[in-house]
């Protein structure tokens, strides 16, 4: 798993490519929460998972995760960029009632 970021806008852009999946999700989780930490009076918040090749159900637990710290600082997330693989995972999740695509 790869995670790069882009400020712009009063927002935060991460892209996030390679497979997130129990093994990945570990080292995505800590690199997250500090992006989080040190970006607090963002804006809003985007997971681009256009590089995301793969995506289980860890995927799934690890960005609602990070919904929930989004929220404690009142920041909105969004996701965009998603694969027709990751795509479907996201649908069957629900997800998009609380992270609207951007």
């Amino acid at each position: 798993m790869d995670i790069k970021y882009r400020k712009a806008a009063g927002g935060l852009t991460v892209y996030m490519s390679g497979e997130l999946d129990e093994y990945s999700a570990s080292t995505a989780k800590d690199i997250l929460d500090k992006l989080i930490c040190d970006n607090a009076n963002s804006k809003k918040f985007i997971f681009d998972l256009s590089g995301v090749s793969f995506m289980d159900s860890t995927g799934i637990g690890l960005l609602i995760g990070r919904y929930k710290k989004l929220k404690h600082f009142n920041i909105p997330s969004y996701i965009s960029g998603t694969s027709v693989a990751t795509e479907k995972v996201l649908q069957l999740s629900g997800i998009y009632s609380i992270m609207p695509k951007f």
